[in-house]
């Protein structure tokens, strides 16, 4: 009995103890939370895929796989797709969502211990799709020619693609659109587009499954509106290529029939040439452009209220005639990539408020990519 009484109670010990000490063991996401993978699509004509890069603690890139979406790129430099979010992550991380502007489909790819592994691939409900974007099991991309369109399709948490129902919705813009980006605002119940071709921002009402009910335009504060990143809650930034500029605005639901965009700040230049693709600090404080005519990148202030100021137009200086064109920040924003599509080049940069070190630089990469993301 007492032999008894003491096994019980040395196993009742051991299995507190061990408790304990899971309690106290990092979990595997905050254990790696300084390393992480960059994504770069390829867009090959003559087979797209998505090039990996695992990031160390101090930023550097290392080149560990290519993995085949299944269709087909572009091909073409530089900038052949003028978009913003051909390559898309979803919020877990474990998902991949690539555009194939050559064989008019969508690839999902679940990202694994081992590496990418394509999940589905479905066409993607127009021509040429450029961008594309998710919020929690709903994925819409954006169709660019022919007859320019947004089309959604559910995802379950295994990467399979399905056509959501009477989903794909024209751009007010026509055949004259040249659409930039598909962006969800962070609830999930609106979808932005900018058209590059007639500056006009595509405004689009989602409901809880994933259907668009209402939809409007309006002009863009500047011209060729083409990369956006919300700010925080249903604030926004806009780039605009034509100036050179940023504008913030604010999303306001004004009543049941209309979402209105109402400008905050207007067309705030940052003497360089042609900002394209913008990206946000997690810190919602600062804001970075990619300049492409200039080969560099800018960086902005952002007000609580969505104020935009300069903070310094060359940030970062990838070159004249280096094509800067996607940019992404790991998670964190402790790290900023840029591609160079007319150098063939991802390079890294360690961030410092408004200010960027370069730390890395990874060649060889197609000269056709377009689309980059990173966690």
């Amino acid at each position: 009995m007492y032999t008894s009484k003491f096994f019980h109670s040395r196993l009742a010990t051991f299995i507190v103890a061990i408790a304990l000490l899971l309690l106290i063991q990092p979990t595997p996401a905050v254990a790696g939370e300084n390393d992480g993978a960059v994504y770069v699509l390829g867009n090959q004509d003559s087979g797209n895929t998505v090039i990996v890069f695992r990031r160390a603690e101090n930023g550097a890139l290392t080149r560990v796989q290519e993995a085949s979406t299944g269709g087909l790129g572009s091909g073409g430099t530089p900038d052949p797709l003028a978009s913003q979010g051909a390559l898309t992550l979803n919020e877990s991380g474990h998902l991949l969502f690539a555009v194939n502007a050559g064989s008019n489909d969508l690839s999902a790819l679940l990202v694994t211990e081992d590496g990418l592994r394509l999940a589905d691939r479905k066409p993607s409900g127009g021509e040429r799709p450029v961008s594309v974007t998710v919020h929690g099991n709903v994925v819409y991309v954006l169709n660019a020619s022919g007859t320019p369109n947004i089309s959604g399709f559910f995802v379950n948490p295994h990467g399979k693609l399905t056509p959501i129902p009477d989903s794909t919705r024209l751009l007010a813009g026509g055949a004259s659109a040249a659409p930039a980006e598909v962006r969800f605002s962070p609830d999930g119940g609106l979808l932005l587009v900018t058209e590059k071709g007639t500056s006009l921002i595509d405004l689009f009402a989602v409901d809880d499954d994933g259907h668009i009910f209402r939809q409007s335009s309006q002009s863009s504060n500047g011209s060729t509106p083409f990369g956006f990143s919300f700010v925080r809650g249903r604030s926004l930034i806009v780039s605009e290529a034509g100036g050179s500029t940023l504008s913030s605005y604010k999303l306001v639901e004004e009543d049941a029939d209309s979402d209105d965009l109402k400008i905050i700040s207007g067309s705030v230049p940052n003497n360089q040439v042609a900002a394209c693709w913008v990206v946000v600090k997690s810190s919602r404080r600062v804001a970075f452009s990619s300049n492409t005519g200039s080969g560099t990148i800018s960086s902005f202030r952002i007000a609580p209220r969505g104020e935009l100021s300069l903070i310094a137009g060359v940030a970062a200086d990838l070159g004249a005639g280096s094509g800067a064109i996607d940019m992404a920040l790991s998670h964190g924003s402790r790290f900023l990539y840029v591609l160079s599509s007319d150098l063939g080049t991802v390079t890294g940069f360690r961030v410092s408020g408004g200010q960027l070190v370069k730390i890395s630089q990874q060649d060889g990469l197609p000269l056709s990519m377009q689309g980059l993301a990173a966690d």
